[in-house]
């Protein structure tokens, strides 16, 4: 789903999926020896993690410490080409639009199993689409996520679902069928999300049961014991040393892992991943604090940036809290945000404040946006004008993570709340874990506003402000409880279904100053340039700009 559009016409699109599929075969045969972990090479990589994973089951994640692991573990129909954004064969070597871009044909891998024995067939393709598709009413309100952001609706929703149906043509053709023409087809499908999984584990696993427990969710027995076709496989989760342990699949049916053991080892603070590097127990670690990455260089580490393919974001639920729903409220809040000093203080070298929801790489992005300023003054008198002045907010931060958008939460916080506070504004204080309760709370509406982010999944304006803004049904920022939610809705799904790439940009161009000036669904605060560190004794770990790491080609030396 890395893809940057190029084609114009719909009837292009097959001669550049083709095309596509014809260049960029997988050369993951080529190697079938794997390192033994013998003579000057380890057996095993550890790499510290800033969260734990919520559940295995990359379909009802949503976080990027879940699929940091699942990554590992599981594939899709079309991958992403290593170090890039560029979609590449994966589970499917080529596939075929028809003229109207309603009807996609996969031609499959052959020669693929599942970690369980069962086959990887156009079957299998199928009854992982109609899993997906038929969601209870918790799942589809909440960890179903993904699915929701790109089909749009569910089984008990057909009718508005892009999702139309799936049919095995032969053995190893897969024919899905959506409901319109769109650029999410086919990138959308190298989501982990959207990662193939054995049925018969999925269905002895009873894998669709969430259930709602308080404010967070519970998932069935499948989502801790997962089956994949990926190069490693889940060996255990520790929860007491907080390690998630993955072993090499020496099944795979492409290039096996070099290392026999890849472990995730969940260190939240920052400062200590950076101790246990140095201290040589751990390999390598994402996200360090960017006033360590010179230190870290120093000492002999490689530190590796990836460019800034996010955006942080104040998310603000008008359906919490009322008086959100007046734009002069909002824009007050934004007014009252130093972001400048923010990004300078905060953030690393290479940081911008932002303009809009999307990143200035992406087609449709508008230019001639300016960001609000700091104008403590102006944000004084829109809270007077609205009779909100002294209004009471409760705002959220994250615990226990670091995110490539949001590398220390606790400080970014405090650094806005102050400048909230400084406008007459009573914050109310609310931090949890990101995976102990936090991003439930939001999916489940639980703050008037909160800090959060984005690292694109691909290079599209409807991965970014299709995302937060499209389905009016399920969106975080509740825009189903504003006069423009509608409206904005349906302008995005119109924008997304053009199909010449010129049109298709200038449309979300003019969204975008829509969304930053009329409609003011939250504040998009900044883009931020993530890094990860790894010692000089790892080899063959290639930075992906959409923070879409792969661990089969790391070595490290004794």
């Amino acid at each position: 789903m890395k893809l940057t559009r190029k084609a114009a016409p719909v009837a292009l699109a097959t001669t550049l999926a083709l095309t596509l599929a014809a260049c960029a075969q997988s050369d993951r045969n080529s190697n079938d020896n794997p390192s033994s972990g013998g003579g000057d090479v380890k057996d095993t990589i550890t790499f510290g993690a800033a969260g734990a994973p919520e559940l295995f089951d990359p379909f009802y994640a949503t976080d990027g410490e879940t699929f940091r692991v699942t990554r590992q573990m599981m594939e899709g129909l079309v991958g992403i080409k290593p170090g890039t954004a560029d979609i590449e064969p994966e589970l499917a070597t080529k596939w075929e639009a028809s003229a109207d871009g309603k009807e996609w044909t996969f031609t499959l891998r052959e020669g693929v199993k599942f970690w369980d024995g069962e086959a990887f067939n156009a079957e299998a393709v199928c009854y992982n689409f109609e899993r997906m598709f038929d969601q209870n009413e918790t799942a589809a309100g909440g960890p179903a996520a993904y699915w929701s952001d790109v089909m749009g609706a569910f089984k008990s929703d057909a009718a508005n679902a892009l999702y139309q149906g799936c049919t095995a043509k032969d053995d190893m053709t897969a024919v899905v069928k959506i409901s319109r023409a769109t650029s999410k087809f086919p990138t959308a499908l190298s989501l982990d999300s959207f990662s193939m999984q054995s049925p018969k584990a999925l269905k002895a696993g009873d894998a669709n049961n969430v259930t709602k427990q308080g404010e967070g969710f519970g998932y069935p027995a499948y989502s801790k014991n997962p089956v994949g076709t990926g190069p490693y496989k889940l060996d255990k989760y520790d929860e007491a040393n907080k390690t998630v342990t993955l072993v090499r699949n020496d099944s795979y049916w492409g290039e096996k892992a070099k290392t026999a053991k890849l472990v995730f080892k969940i260190i939240p603070d920052e400062s200590t991943r950076r101790q246990e590097l140095e201290a040589g127990s751990i390999d390598g670690y994402d996200l360090p604090n960017p006033a360590d990455w010179k230190g870290l260089k120093d000492s002999g580490n490689n530190v590796l940036v990836r460019p800034a393919f996010n955006v942080l974001y104040m998310g603000l639920n008008p359906a919490k809290n009322p008086k959100l729903k007046d734009l002069k409220v909002r824009q007050a809040l934004y007014y009252a945000l130093n972001r400048d000093q923010l990004v300078k203080t905060q953030l690393p070298e290479g940081a911008q404040v932002a303009t809009q929801f999307m990143p200035d790489t992406v087609a449709g992005y508008n230019k001639d946006l300016q960001p609000y300023a700091y104008d403590k003054a102006k944000a004084q008198s829109l809270l007077k004008e609205a009779g909100a002045d002294g209004m009471t907010l409760t705002f959220a931060y994250p615990s226990e993570v670091s995110r490539p958008y949001m590398p220390d939460p606790q400080k970014i916080y405090e650094a806005l709340r102050g400048d909230l506070e400084a406008v007459g504004i009573k914050v109310n204080v609310v931090t949890k874990p990101w995976n102990g309760g936090y991003l439930d709370t939001v999916d489940n509406g639980g703050y008037d506003a909160w800090l959060l982010g984005w690292t694109g999944d691909y290079n599209s304006a409807d991965n970014f402000i299709g995302t937060f803004f499209g389905n009016l049904k399920s969106n975080d920022f509740h825009t189903s409880a504003t006069s423009y939610g509608a409206k904005l809705s349906a302008d995005l799904e119109a924008a997304d279904s053009i199909v010449d790439e010129g049109q298709r940009a200038t449309a979300y161009e003019k969204l975008n100053q829509e969304i930053m000036e009329n409609d003011l669904p939250g504040l998009a605060i900044s883009h931020s340039p993530p890094a990860l560190v790894v010692s000089k004794k790892v080899q063959g770990l290639v930075a992906s700009p959409l923070t879409a790491e792969t661990f089969s080609s790391v070595t490290v030396s004794k």
